[in-house]
């Protein structure tokens, strides 16, 4: 069959794509999602994880749930790390089984900054953000949902060790058996609070200016290249998303900025959330189209998507790759339902955060179909 007449019968959804130096076997990618299983004494992947992500191993490319790269970026109890031996060895095991089934998947890296609580932190000493303005959200505990802590602002002379961290979870995903990583630079954690002049009232290089307050990223940016090909390298980010009070005041002008940088370090991807995660696409006006634009790599978009609004994305050239989230949860097969248009699991929302394998491993897949079935299609 020429790819012509395939493209013509098969929506480009679910065609191959090349992604960097990778070949996914399709557009459909699994977002990160925080799922709060890890083990409860060394925040290590355990066997649990390693079969969620295998079952969903049909993703053109997997993004892990995010992933602290210290003590001191964790936000929420139970979330896995990537700076210990065991969360290593943990992970590994996880990166073997999707690679058994012909997977792929990436590590996203992630420092919550001020999103956090005293009772995660080393010494509980306050979180860290540029600086020492409180956010309005909540974070997960042992007790339950919470307020955030007050935070403190970082120190001039800590930024080179937020860094470093960086570049050393990189080393050990790179350790851990992962094809890549994506950096979190979404939803009002750390990069994202310098990001922003919402939270970011820094008076110093890292702060003022979009120019300064890109600064971080794009410092992380170049560590984490040194460490993986920059063809292994994405971001996410959430230009209006006011997740975890998250505000800017010109973000068309700061996210501009941004992917022009980005753009000139060659990375693989920019993974966009379009519009408030959970909530409207349309939730604030922005061009997601000047930053498809200003970047050569590849642009995964993300958030609300339906089968019938990803088609139509990729179809349309609006985007490369488009990110599932809640669908994933419910549905372990989520690509091949989506190429044979067949009912999809309802997630249970009561069981997202924390607890067992019951509404973790427990979603049923597609039943195979016969082969008289499948030569008919």
């Amino acid at each position: 069959m020429s790819h012509a007449n395939a493209s013509a019968t098969t929506p480009r959804l679910f065609t191959p794509f090349r992604l960097g130096d990778l070949d996914l076997k399709n557009r459909v990618v699994m977002a990160p999602l925080t799922r709060n299983r890890a083990s409860r004494h060394d925040d290590a992947p355990n066997a649990l994880n390693v079969e969620y992500y295998r079952q969903r191993a049909g993703a053109g490319l997997i993004i892990s749930e995010a992933t602290q790269i210290s003590r001191q970026g964790q936000g929420y109890i139970w979330t896995p790390g990537l700076y210990s031996a065991a969360q290593v060895a943990g992970w590994k095991a996880v990166t073997d089984a999707v690679h058994a089934e012909g997977g792929l998947i990436f590590a996203q890296l992630w420092h919550v900054g001020r999103v956090s609580h005293v009772s995660l932190q080393p010494g509980n000493q306050a979180p860290v953000a540029p600086s020492a303005i409180q956010a309005r959200t909540k974070t997960y505990i042992e007790s339950g949902f919470t307020e955030v802590s007050p935070p403190r602002a970082l120190g001039l002379e800590e930024i080179p060790g937020i860094v470093a961290d960086y570049a050393r979870a990189a080393q050990n995903a790179r350790a851990a058996g992962f094809d890549g990583i994506e950096l979190h630079g979404a939803h009002g954690y750390l990069l994202d609070q310098f990001l922003r002049d919402g939270s970011n009232r820094r008076e110093d290089a890292y702060g003022g200016s979009i120019e300064n307050r890109v600064r971080l990223t794009l410092e992380v940016v170049d560590a984490v290249t040194r460490v993986f090909p920059k063809e292994r390298v994405g971001i996410r980010i959430s230009p209006v998303s006011p997740a975890n009070d998250a505000r800017d005041s010109d973000p068309q002008a700061l996210f501009g900025h941004l992917v022009a940088e980005l753009d000139k370090r060659g990375i693989a991807f920019i993974h966009v959330v379009e519009g408030a995660t959970r909530e409207a696409r349309d939730y604030l006006p922005f061009d997601y189209q000047a930053l498809r634009k200003a970047f050569r790599g590849a642009y995964i978009a993300n958030n609300g998507f339906t089968r019938e609004l990803a088609i139509a994305a990729v179809e349309n050239g609006e985007a490369d790759l488009v990110a599932f989230g809640r669908l994933f949860i419910a549905n372990p097969d989520l690509p091949e339902r989506l190429r044979l248009n067949a009912p999809l699991n309802t997630p249970d929302v009561a069981t997202f955060y924390g607890g067992d394998a019951r509404g973790y491993t427990d979603y049923p897949a597609l039943a195979p179909q016969a082969p008289a079935a499948r030569a008919a299609m």
